[in-house]
């Protein structure tokens, strides 16, 4: 075995972590800065802090970053000092530990690029240091102590003696709600992790200890974990949590301090969690693209099934024994695509985590007041489509910020707050849809204006007004700023919401009150749910979460268009579905192709953006998993062609991109209007 340690064998993993513990030093810090504003206690954000920059520091050490191991090292010093007064931090703290975050998230870029990792620059490490001098200046202030036993003082750094005093003192209620792990617990599923997370959802923890005790029938592991916590919940409701009686809770007083010492103060921030419950592992997403590609090819070899189980059928074999069989593996594969994809989503809630960061950035570099509403829920995404849908989102924010959201001055004399809101929030539109929206409650966007700026002649409505904006290279700013104004936001966030992840983009806008943008994504890209149809002779698919709804064509409900056609789309039609006129297009024509048939018999329904289009197509095959390959190469790229797949019989089939169509199809179909 050599004896020689080979560092990139450990970079895929220093990098994971290190972007782990990075985006909670930023959630902290900001979370410090919240508390600062509010007068909140910060003790805990403060001590998560400290965990993640000694984590860091350590780590990077181990790889031989040491310009993050110098900066690391005098920002743990401020937090170090700032534990053994109570846990409080300055803004000018706060300023100075979030230009550090940033400082060392640019050496980590630069060390995963494989570039020269600079040093630590001198001007920060200098303002590092002379902070902590100064703060050593300020002693903290104890004037009372707890009622507590001496082992559990002895366990509290000061921030928790003063986290627990400042809760007293605020009039909440402080416990020590003491949980005896049993066999009969564990059996019935109750252990500390679970105890924790319902007690969290009651109440403040402020630690949680471990002590021993002798061992009995009430303590038969000779263990019992006492929390800490500050609550204003009841007694019934903690003791159901806790799976106790609450006969046995222990409040908390201050007591006036006496002679006795409040117990030795630790060097290092001490550790208040108790590690337990879930276990996880670290996977390369490489791992889990290998994965779905195996799966994509299972998928494929399951239609070639079909097709020669369906041989068989016709030529009178008997299949019914095959046919359950095939059924069965079609559940499995369908569980098997479920696990990977779960194994490949990540949380909305990380994908936004540093938006607040961004924000704070633009309030600064702009002077403006912003206040950040971020909802992200429980959703979930694929870790691909994320990371390609957040530079979208940036350029959302941003846009919210530099250009929607009027300076202070400018609102109040609109009759607006100060301070302007920015929300963005997130939800499951379906089974397979996520729905992210940018609000802001600015100036709204003036179509005229944007109009004049582009040269063009002023929207109609919302939906002109976004092909409008997102044209390439169109800025409404007369001049660049360090923010905007070159002409890269509205376009880049066009193509990737809709020709890089087939999704939608839409706007509502009101003039003086603000604006919308919604992106609708789909959560995975590559295996879909989808329905396959002929039209003009040729097979074709369609992703199932596009097609809002499929219905028969009658000619008694299909209305000519009065006024003479010309051009591409002279046989356009309405139809009549549920007191709506829906516009009727034929896809053979709008794809070019050559048929020998005057009507479909069946119509595919999209709603892109609220507006009904419907798709005349010849007969419907059925529904099944696909699996999508984009058209990357630009020679063979076609507006309305989401990418190809395979359905078994070895020939490619296009999957349709609709959304894409009908907007194709309105544009095509108003310039038919017009020259008419």
């Amino acid at each position: 075995m050599s004896s020689v340690l080979n560092r990139d064998e450990f970079t895929a993993g220093y990098l994971i972590e290190a972007d782990e513990h990075l985006r909670s030093a930023i959630s902290n810090l900001l979370a410090v800065e919240a508390a600062l504003a509010s007068g909140a206690p910060q003790h805990r954000s403060v001590r998560e802090l400290f965990r993640s920059l000694h984590t860091l520091k350590g780590l990077s050490a181990m790889v031989g970053v040491e310009p993050i191991v110098d900066l690391a090292h005098e920002m743990e010093a401020i937090l170090r000092n700032a534990d053994r007064h109570a846990g409080k931090l300055s803004a000018e703290a706060v300023e100075l530990l979030l230009r550090g975050v940033r400082t060392i998230e640019e050496r980590i870029t630069a060390f995963a690029n494989k570039q020269r990792v600079a040093p630590a620059p001198r001007k920060l490490l200098d303002a590092l240091i002379a902070f902590q001098a100064d703060a050593q200046l300020v002693e903290p202030k104890v004037t009372d102590t707890l009622s507590l036993d001496a082992e559990l003082s002895a366990k509290l750094a000061a921030a928790e003696r003063e986290q627990l005093a400042s809760g007293i003192a605020a009039g909440r209620r402080a416990l020590r709600i003491d949980f005896v792990p049993s066999p009969e617990r564990s059996a019935a599923g109750v252990s500390i992790t679970s105890v924790r997370e319902r007690i969290g959802a009651l109440a403040e923890i402020v630690k949680v200890v471990p002590r021993a005790v002798p061992k009995s029938g009430d303590a038969p592991a000779g263990l019992l974990f006492a929390l800490l916590v500050l609550t204003e919940a009841s007694d019934e409701a903690l003791a159901s949590a806790a799976c106790t009686d609450a006969g046995s809770f222990m409040p908390i007083e201050l007591q006036p301090r006496a002679a006795a010492e409040l117990g030795p103060e630790d060097d290092e921030l001490p550790d208040d969690t108790v590690q337990a419950g879930k276990s996880f592992i670290r996977v390369e997403v490489s791992r889990l693209d290998d994965a779905l590609e195996k799966l994509s090819s299972l998928v494929v070899t399951r239609f070639k099934l079909v097709h020669a189980l369906n041989a068989l059928r016709d030529r009178g074999v008997d299949v019914r024994e095959l046919s359950s069989i095939l059924h069965e593996n079609h559940r499995q594969l369908r569980d098997l695509r479920g696990a990977i994809t779960r194994a490949r989503m990540v949380s909305v809630s990380e994908l936004l985590e540093r938006v607040p960061l961004i924000v704070r950035g633009m309030q600064r570099s702009t002077g403006k007041h912003v206040r950040l509403q971020v909802d992200a829920g429980r959703a979930e995404l694929d870790k691909a489509v994320a990371e390609r849908v957040f530079p979208a989102l940036v350029h959302l924010v941003r846009n919210a910020v530099d250009h929607a959201i009027e300076s202070p001055s400018e609102r109040q004399k609109s009759g607006k707050p100060a301070e302007g809101t920015i929300s963005v929030s997130c939800f499951e539109h379906s089974d397979t849809l996520l729905e992210i929206s940018v609000s802001d409650d600015g100036r709204g966007i003036d179509a005229a204006a944007v109009a004049q700026r582009a040269g063009r002649r002023v929207p109609q409505d919302e939906r002109e007004l976004l092909e409008l904006i997102t044209l390439p290279g169109l800025s409404t700013l007369q001049a660049a700023t360090s923010n905007s104004g070159r002409g890269m936001g509205m376009d880049i966030v066009r193509r990737i919401a809709v020709d890089l992840l087939g999704g939608e983009l839409s706007l509502r806008t009101t003039p003086g009150r603000g604006s919308t943008f919604t992106m609708r994504l789909p959560m995975s890209i590559s295996i879909l749910d989808s329905f396959s149809f002929v039209c003009a002779d040729q097979t074709f698919a369609v992703p199932i979460s596009v097609v809002d709804e499929i219905v028969d064509l009658e000619s008694s409900r299909i209305v000519r268009t009065p006024e003479p056609q010309r051009g591409k789309l002279a046989a356009l039609r309405l139809l009549q579905r549920r007191s709506e006129a829906i516009p009727l297009f034929s896809l053979a024509t709008l794809l070019s192709l050559v048929t020998s048939r005057d009507e479909g018999e069946k119509a595919l329904i999209v709603r892109p953006r609220g507006q009904a289009f419907a798709f005349a197509v010849d007969r419907m095959l059925g529904q099944q998993e696909i699996v999508v390959r984009p058209l990357e190469d630009p020679l063979v790229k076609v507006a309305g062609v989401a990418g190809t797949t395979d359905l078994g019989d070895g020939r490619p089939t296009l999957v349709l991109d609709l959304i894409g169509l009908s907007v194709l199809a309105a544009r095509v179909s108003g310039e038919t209007r017009a020259s008419a």
